[in-house]
């Protein structure tokens, strides 16, 4: 799936345009090693939206552009549109949906399908990353537990996938979005929590 993803996109994920109207202004606050940073590239990409790109100091001193748009989590990715802010990589992609929404969809229109876009959006969220960041802080030989939870929902992930090219189905869309991110640590997780990631559909 991730490959199908980069096959498909000239666009390299991480690549910037800056972009600057009074009308229609879109800049990204991000860290470049943020794998939640890189869903709203995704997102943005897909929907051909051009933006300016600035780059947090998130290891010495966090802008006070950062800490006026985000007061609450003072975290990345923040996206300011026509000067107000959105915070939550998932709640600006789905932002991003609905503003430029006559681009390529990231969201079904059937509520259902909808719905069900979201769940395993929030899947990802909190049954892989969530588990493989206590594997990833862990002392090795710890959280053997939460290792085969992992591996289990990567299954899981799997299952859903099936013989479609996309979690979303036959196009590229919001949970796609959700994982690719957390794809390109797969290999850090091995190599982290000493154990092996069999889930080659996901890739």
């Amino acid at each position: 799936m991730f490959l199908l993803y980069i096959q498909r996109h000239s666009l390299l994920v991480g690549s910037v345009e800056s972009f600057k109207t009074m009308e229609d202004e879109v800049v990204m606050l991000g860290f470049h090693l943020s794998m939640f940073d890189i869903r709203v590239r995704i997102a943005l990409a897909e929907k051909g939206v051009k933006y300016e790109y600035r780059e947090e100091d998130l290891v010495n001193i966090k802008s006070a552009l950062l800490l006026v748009m985000n007061p609450v989590h003072k975290k990345v990715p923040v996206l300011i549109h026509n000067g107000k802010p959105i915070c939550e990589s998932l709640i600006i992609v789905e932002y991003i949906d609905e503003v430029w929404k006559d681009q390529t969809p990231l969201l079904p229109t059937d509520p259902h399908q909808r719905a069900q876009a979201r769940f395993w959006a929030d899947f990802v969220d909190n049954k892989v990353h969530e588990v493989a960041k206590k594997i990833w802080t862990g002392k090795v030989g710890e959280h053997e537990k939460e290792k085969e939870e992992l591996i289990k929902n990567l299954k899981t992930l799997e299952e859903v996938l099936g013989d479609k090219p996309y979690l979303a189905g036959d196009t590229f869309g919001f949970p796609d979005i959700a994982l690719i991110p957390f794809y390109r640590w797969f290999s850090t997780y091995e190599t982290v929590g000493k154990m092996k990631l069999d889930c080659p559909k996901l890739g």
